[in-house]
């Protein structure tokens, strides 16, 4: 008689091994003092044995629980002292959302004039939509259904995202261990609601959690197992019910599996794909980095803000990689999340309507 389902060995083994080389470079990286080492490591060890042929595998269910982590670790940092404190910054939060959309749209005219005329077999209206959604600092996958309604190379733009978030993660914590080391940069005094693990707590956090990326889930809003966690610990915190912490090695292994799931997207046929391409985006990035460095040492100027803080909120990163940043260097992660998420949402509502009104009619032009 016939199993009612069938197990997939050779990519369960593949997975495993991934899980083992990711885990041996995290101790490696924990050795060596680099930060973030749980995903740094992982990132970079998968991604080179990625390029170079090794079979390696990311279950997409692992790195959903690692966001679920996350989300729910980041959100017990909304105590009502932080929110008191980040509700009379609510004209900055939606400054950064603005911010993060004249990025975009700087990042995208970078990106059409480096490329304009030679990538073979684009023309120059498809280059404008994909140079646009390519550089708008929103969800990959997200940006990529709106590139493929407007007529873009989808590839492209997912390419240009994994070249982005990877440069960010790369170069933002060895940036910020230099400036610690050599200006003394001080951690930001902000803790969760609840410094002590409890089984019994922890539980009841793991299944309200649960039930918010479910919630999420069930009305298909963008990166829900993340954003749903988030926001359900988030009203835990801000109610002041200390149910636990999330124990660090749980927080660890999340990030190994979040660097695992950048890494083995540095496929050979992704690198040899259109490197002039990744090459732009690695150097748009880097450009992108430093016009945030002085728009958040500006902003730093006006809130009294930590700059290094604020360049996390504001850098072109993903969400989830910058407050993982944020918390495991303590450079106010809360501040960092409520940052990233106002952006995630200003993003996704007005890429599209925007490059309708800034980049369409040029493109009919040509």
């Amino acid at each position: 008689m016939p199993l009612p389902f069938r197990t997939d060995w050779p990519r369960l083994w593949r997975v495993l091994l991934t899980l083992l080389l990711a885990f041996g470079a995290a101790e490696l990286c924990v050795w060596l003092h680099t930060p973030l080492p749980w995903m740094i490591g992982p990132l970079v060890a998968t991604a080179l044995a990625t390029l170079a042929g090794v079979p390696t595998q990311s279950a997409l269910s692992l790195r959903n629980m690692g966001q679920w982590t996350i989300g729910g670790a980041l959100g017990l940092y909304f105590t009502p002292e932080v929110l008191h404190m980040l509700a009379t910054l609510w004209w900055a939060v939606l400054l950064g959302a603005a911010w993060a959309l004249l990025l975009g749209w700087l990042g995208s005219q970078g990106l059409w004039w480096m490329h304009r005329g030679r990538l073979a077999g684009v023309p120059d209206g498809a280059l404008r939509s994909t140079a646009f959604y390519a550089s708008s600092i929103g969800g990959a996958s997200e940006m990529t259904l709106l590139a493929e309604r407007a007529g873009a190379r989808t590839d492209l733009v997912a390419a240009a995202h994994t070249v982005r978030v990877t440069v960010v993660v790369l170069v933002l914590p060895f940036a910020i261990q230099w400036s610690k080391q050599h200006w003394h940069l001080q951690a930001i005094d902000m803790v969760p609601a609840v410094d002590r693990f409890q089984p019994l707590g922890f539980a009841l956090l793991a299944l309200l959690t649960g039930a918010g990326v479910l919630a999420m889930r069930a009305t298909r809003r963008p990166n829900p197992w993340f954003l749903g966690a988030l926001l359900v610990a988030m009203l835990i915190a801000a109610l002041d019910i200390q149910l636990s912490n999330v124990p660090r090695p749980l927080s660890n292994a999340a990030q190994l599996v979040i660097g695992i799931s950048l890494g083995v997207r540095f496929t050979p046929a992704f690198a040899h794909g259109a490197p002039r391409w990744l090459l732009g985006s690695v150097l748009q990035t880097l450009a992108l980095l430093a016009v945030s460095a002085v728009f958040a040492w500006l902003l730093a100027l006006l809130t009294g803000l930590h700059p290094v803080t604020l360049l996390l909120a504001t850098s072109p990163g993903g969400i989830t990689e910058m407050a993982i940043t944020a918390k495991v260097l303590q450079l106010g992660a809360p501040v960092v999340t409520a940052f990233q998420v106002c952006r995630l949402v200003a993003v996704l509502t007005l890429a599209e309507p925007l490059y309708r009104r800034w980049l369409k009619p040029d493109s009919r032009k040509n």
